[in-house]
């Protein structure tokens, strides 16, 4: 199918061929009829990409000091890859679109095959959305019309929270697309309205629809015309739609609201407020969040929860529904507000005439009638001709198309000259353009598609953590070698399951504990193997704050950070100390939110040895992320970041230092692909990853307990 995509890199937009995305449980297909480009976001997005490096690090100041916090811990090299590796990606463009449902997820009762809907979409021929993000379109509403749904119920909201009531007096500031809607709904609702914009032309529509304008033309004294405009008792209230970094639109608004005025900021404006502005007539200021009550909440936009009518009357798909209700009745003027209507194959010309002199106002663009059974059943996409250089002897399939997957694991088996042949994602996009930097022969959104393939002898499993324990028992079952990164599993239940089914059909099964793989770690293990004698090991990992909105900390998804990231550290102490673990201790920090996250566990070992692990998520940014501590028989050893590795007291060895970081990862995937190639057994041997996998898991459930004490049996 095709898609509008946008480089971040370069602001260029192209449309390209990608797999049709999964039915998801809690969606719904929607073959897209049309869809409207959003003037001011898509506008935005397309500058910033065309901007220079220097202006991009102007407009994004607090990711400048993120930069900075990760060079001083991870180095430059690995923090510049980083920084390329983000620019790199491809956004969907769009998000106002109509079409007609092909298909529904399981949990999905309020839509039906046949129904046409509004949705916030991309422009895509077909889309996957959830289901609190569509909305049924009355019958006599035309498509284009309808497309409009989304950025009306933008100024729908920002209208709500307002509060208008019959013969109040606003200001509307800057007249795009959602400043026009806001004009008609304002008077709609029987306000007086001043409409302003620098555009004459998007003046005299809003003269049109009713409204008292203004034409910012240069020496215009915009506050006298509004203190004239409310009889001088000044203006009830002020809705900002403009896009500028100015401060001068809120400065303006406070002046010209009347005591105890409301300001509105539905678009971008600098936020420099001046007190005395806000002070001396108790203004009251806020700003709009998109279409409403469930936007950026994950239970009530993919996970489908509702909010209750009676405590939250107006949510997202409720102020779509009262958006086409009132375009039903007339009460809205949408057809002045379309200015192009262009076919999606000639998106490139939509986004010439955004950034051109042109004048534009609602560009709309159509689509084929494509047919319908093609578009659901084309979720494999051709990319590139395998690598001739590639070896048939290893032919890969990677399930996954995320950050690590792209800078990280791909890369790294990309070296190692095996032949990349399929990548899977559930939207298509990221794995489309994951293929087509590395070589990979085919993008999919048919994760079964790698496990039916009999040319695939190797699965990469990179999804997300819920889906790991599945994915490897599928892989078990259609005799695939298998690589999957941390964790194995994130419950008791599927480590059982993946334990019954090796036993079944062993293969070889390797997880991605990369660190023990680490040149550091070579070193200090032959160290460690001149001693004997236990030791002590102190772990240190200033994991950072995640919110607890994020995907990794929810046990059903991510299995929170014990599971999802401090399972390596379990992993490379139990390597280090080369015997098993047999009891664990978890102490948590007290009286805190996300008790997973602060924690201390300490490990003992069938030698005598023991280790700590601090997985401290409340530490600053600037301090090393990693630092690991040895002592024993006299001896010390130090590592930081793996960057640099200190010994004390040892004969021959003071230092090792690297110029960039290394975790390992390379070197990890290559001594499984030689496995691989030459038949040997897993590189990490699966008891102990049976081993690692259960005490973490063991040490996640004490987390959530009164014990802090458990025997390894």
């Amino acid at each position: 199918m095709k898609q509008i995509l946008q480089s971040l890199k370069n602001g260029n937009t192209s449309v390209l061929d990608i797999p049709c995305p999964q039915l998801k449980s809690g969606h719904v297909l929607i073959r897209t009829q049309k869809s409207l480009i959003s003037s001011g976001t898509e506008k935005m997005l397309v500058n910033f990409g065309k901007a220079s490096t220097l202006e991009k690090i102007r407009q994004q100041p607090d990711k400048v000091k993120m930069v900075f916090d990760k060079i001083k811990t991870d180095g430059l090299a690995a923090t510049l890859d980083a920084v390329r590796s983000k620019l790199d990606q491809l956004l969907p463009m769009g998000y106002c679109n109509v079409g007609i449902v092909t298909a529904v997820g399981a949990g999905v009762s309020e839509f039906a095959v046949g129904d046409r809907v509004v949705s916030n979409g991309a422009h895509a021929e077909l889309v996957s959305v959830p289901k609190n993000l569509c909305c049924k379109v009355p019958d006599f509403i035309p498509d284009e019309y309808a497309a409009f749904t989304v950025l009306g119920a933008i100024a729908l909201q920002g209208t709500r929270l307002a509060l208008p009531t019959l013969g109040e007096s606003f200001v509307v500031m800057g007249l795009g697309l959602i400043g026009l809607l806001t004009v008609q709904l304002l008077i709609a609702q029987g306000c007086q309205v001043l409409a302003c914009d620098i555009d004459e032309s998007k003046v005299d529509l809003a003269k049109q629809f009713g409204a008292q304008t203004l034409t910012l033309a240069e020496g215009v004294d915009a506050i006298a015309m509004a203190q004239k405009f409310s009889r001088q008792r000044g203006v009830d209230g002020v809705i900002i739609t403009a896009s500028t970094d100015s401060n001068e639109p809120i400065h303006q608004a406070a002046e010209m609201c009347r005591q105890r005025g409301r300001i509105i900021l539905v678009g971008v404006t600098g936020l420099e407020l001046s007190r005395a502005d806000f002070y001396k007539k108790e203004l009251t200021f806020q700003v709009s969040c998109s279409y409403g009550p469930g936007r950026y909440d994950t239970s009530y936009e993919e996970q489908g929860h509702d909010y209750p009518l009676g405590f939250v009357r107006w949510t997202e798909q409720r102020n779509f529904e009262a958006f086409l209700d009132m375009a039903a009745q007339n009460k809205l003027k949408i057809a002045p507000l379309i200015s192009h209507r262009i076919p999606i194959h000639e998106a490139d010309k939509a986004y010439d005439l955004l950034a051109g002199d042109i004048p534009t106002l609602g560009i709309v663009l159509t689509y084929d009638a494509a047919d319908e059974d093609a578009l659901l059943t084309k979720q494999t996409v051709f990319l590139n001709t395998p690598d001739i250089a590639a070896t048939d002897a290893i032919t890969v399939g990677v399930i996954g198309a995320g950050n690590y997957a792209n800078r990280i694991l791909i890369p790294a088996f990309k070296k190692t000259r095996v032949k990349l042949q399929s990548i899977a994602s559930h939207n298509g996009i990221s794995s489309t353009q994951i293929g087509n930097k590395y070589g990979i022969a085919e993008a999919t959104t048919d994760v079964n598609s790698i496990f039916s393939n009999t040319a695939i002898n190797t699965v990469v499993i990179a999804s997300r953590h819920d889906t790991h324990s599945e994915f490897v028992c599928a892989a078990l079952r259609a005799g695939k070698n298998i690589f999957v990164e941390k964790p194995l599993c994130i419950n008791h239940a599927e480590l059982a399951q993946i334990t019954e089914q090796y036993q079944q059909t062993p293969q070889r099964l390797m997880i991605g504990f990369n660190r023990r793989f680490a040149p550091h770690m070579q070193k200090i293990k032959s160290l460690l193997a001149t001693v004997n004698a236990p030791k002590s090991f102190i772990m240190t990992v200033n994991a950072g704050e995640i919110p607890a909105t994020h995907w990794t900390q929810d046990n059903a998804t991510g299995g929170g950070r014990i599971i999802g990231e401090a399972c390596h550290f379990i992993d490379l102490l139990r390597y280090l100390a080369a015997v098993k673990i047999t009891t664990f201790q978890v102490t948590r920090l007290q009286n805190v939110s996300l008790p997973d996250d602060k924690v201390s566990i300490t490990l003992t070992f069938a030698d005598g040895s023991f280790g700590v692990i601090h997985y401290l998520a409340n530490g600053h940014k600037s301090f090393p992320k990693e630092r690991l501590e040895i002592f024993t028989a006299g001896k010390i050893l130090q590592l930081d970041n793996f960057r640099k590795l200190r010994g004390y007291g040892w004969a021959g060895f003071k230092r090792m230092n690297l110029f960039r970081q290394d975790k390992g990862q390379q070197e990890c995937v290559n001594q499984f692909v030689q496995a691989v190639k030459h038949g040997l057994p897993s590189p990490i041997p699966i008891e102990e990853v049976l081993e690692v996998s259960l005490v973490t898991l063991e040490v996640a459930a004490l987390i959530h307990t009164n014990k802090t004490h458990y025997a390894v049996t």
